[in-house]
C-alpha cells in the first residue's frame, strides 16, 4: 500500500460517503440473536458487522436488507419483511449517534456531514409484497427505498436467474410493479433476476436501475453476474452495478469449489428462524434457534469436506478485475459496491468484513484510479440515482418527508 494511493483514498471517504448496496445484518441478528440489537457498539464476533468495524470502514451509507427467503409467500413473506424492517428501525434507533434514517441523496448526505452513517432500507425479492401493490407502498412509507425483483426463487411475474425460466422475464403484471416502483420512486434492483428479466424491466423502467449486489459475468460465468450486453444496457439507462465481493461470484475457481460441495453435501439453503414472540427472551429464541438450525449443520458438514477439499483462495484482485470490467464496459459512472456481508458465510481476503473498503479502494488508487473515478465509485453515482428515480416519480413516500 503507497502512502500517496491511501491518503487519496482518505481524502475521498472525507468528501464522499461510501454506499454500500447490500448487508444482511438483520437477517443474521434474527437468526443468532432473536432481533436483539445490544451490543453491535464492540467488536462482535460470529458476525461481519458491528458499528467499530463499520466506522473503521469508513462506511457513510448502507443499505440494509430486509430479506425474507423466497419459499416463503403471502402473507408470511410480507409479514417476515415487516419484521426486518423493524429490526433495522430499532437498530436506528438504539444507536442514534450512529445512525439515521436516510430515504433521498440529500438526507444522505446531511447524515454522512453530520458523522453518522446513513440508513436505507432495500427489500430482497418480490415475494416480500405478496403480489399487492398496497404493500409495496407500504414497504415505501416504512422507508424500503429498492426492491429486488425476484430472489433466488422465480415469483409469479418475473424470472429468477437461479430457477428454471417460467414467464421469459416479466409479465403484465411484472411491468405493472416496475411502473408503480418509478410512480413512486424506489428502485428497482435487478441482482437475482434472470437475464430475460433485467432486459425487460430495462425496456420497462422510466427511471435508472441497480444491481444491489452483482458482479461481472464475463469475469465469473454465474448466473448471478450481468451480462456484458446488460452493462452496456445498464449504462443507456443511468443505473448502476453495485460490485459484489461473493466469492463465488468473483471467482470461476470458487464457483467450481461451492458447486462441487453442493453436489457432494445435502443442505446448504435459507433457513428462517422465528422471530421472539411477545413475552419472549431473545437471547433464549435465539439458543432454540441454534439448536434447530439446519445452516449451522451445513457449515458443520462443510468444514469437514473442506478438510480434503481445500478452498480457493480469493482477495482483492479479484473484485478489481470485477471493478475494472464493469468500468471498461458499462463505465465508470456506472458502478457502486455492495459486499453482500452478513448475507454468505466468508469474504474475500483483504475483505473479510465491513472494514475493508478502503483496502479495495486503496487497490484501485494504486492501479491509477482517479480521486473523481473513486468518487463516483464509492458512492457519487448511487446518489445520482437516487436523485433521479426521485426527480421520475409523480409521488414518494419516504417516512423522513413527514419528519
Amino acid at each position: 500500500m503507497t502512502t500517496a494511493a491511501a491518503a487519496l483514498v482518505d481524502e475521498v471517504l472525507t468528501t464522499t460517503p461510501l454506499i454500500d448496496g447490500h448487508n444482511d445484518l438483520a437477517y443474521a441478528l434474527r437468526s443468532r440473536a432473536g432481533y436483539a440489537v445490544d451490543g453491535l457498539d464492540a467488536p462482535r464476533a460470529g458476525l461481519h458487522t458491528d458499528i467499530p468495524r463499520l466506522r473503521a470502514g469508513r462506511v457513510g451509507a448502507q443499505f440494509w436488507s430486509v430479506f425474507v427467503p423466497s419459499t416463503l409467500t403471502g402473507a408470511e413473506a410480507v409479514l417476515g419483511t415487516i419484521e426486518q424492517v423493524d429490526a433495522v428501525h430499532r437498530l436506528i434507533a438504539r444507536y442514534p449517534d450512529t445512525f439515521a434514517l436516510a430515504c433521498t441523496a440529500d438526507e444522505v448526505l446531511a447524515t454522512f456531514r453530520a458523522g453518522r452513517i446513513a440508513s436505507l432500507l432495500g427489500a430482497e425479492g418480490g415475494h416480500s409484497i405478496g403480489r399487492s401493490l398496497g404493500a409495496l407502498r407500504a414497504l415505501a412509507r416504512l422507508g424500503v427505498r429498492y426492491m429486488t425483483l425476484t430472489h433466488n426463487d422465480n415469483v409469479a411475474w418475473a424470472d429468477s436467474a437461479t430457477d428454471a425460466p417460467a414467464v421469459g422475464g416479466l409479465t403484465d403484471e411484472g411491468r405493472a410493479v416496475v411502473a408503480e416502483m418509478n410512480r413512486i420512486g424506489m428502485l428497482v434492483d435487478l441482482s437475482h433476476t434472470a437475464e430475460t428479466t433485467q432486459l425487460a424491466a430495462l425496456d420497462a423502467t422510466r427511471a435508472p436501475v441497480i444491481f444491489s449486489h452483482s458482479s461481472c459475468r464475463a469475469v465469473c460465468d454465474h448466473p448471478r453476474n450481468a451480462s456484458d450486453a446488460v452493462l452496456e444496457r445498464l449504462a443507456a439507462n443511468g443505473g448502476v452495478l453495485q460490485v459484489t465481493f461473493v466469492p463465488k461470484f468473483v471467482s470461476s475457481a470458487a464457483a467450481r469449489w461451492t458447486e462441487a460441495a453442493h453436489a457432494a453435501l445435502d443442505g446448504g439453503d435459507w433457513h428462517w428462524p422465528r422471530a421472539p414472540r411477545p413475552g419472549e427472551d431473545p437471547a433464549a429464541v435465539a439458543a432454540e434457534n441454534a439448536a434447530d438450525d439446519p445452516e449451522a449443520a451445513w457449515e458443520r458438514r462443510l468444514a469437514v469436506w473442506e478438510a480434503e477439499h481445500p478452498r480457493p483462495q480469493v482477495g482483492i484482485d479479484d473484485v478489481v478485475a470485477h471493478v475494472e470490467h464493469a468500468r471498461e464496459v458499462a463505465g465508470v459512472d456506472h458502478i457502486g459496491l455492495g459486499g453482500d456481508y452478513d448475507g454468505v458465510d466468508r469474504l474475500p481476503t483483504g475483505l473479510e468484513d465491513v472494514s475493508g473498503y478502503p483496502r479495495l479502494l486503496t487497490a484501485l488508487a494504486e492501479r491509477g484510479w482517479s480521486r473523481r473515478e473513486l468518487e463516483a465509485l464509492a458512492g457519487g453515482n448511487v446518489l445520482r440515482v437516487l436523485r433521479d428515480a426521485d426527480d421520475a416519480a409523480a409521488e414518494t413516500m419516504w417516512p423522513t418527508a413527514r419528519r
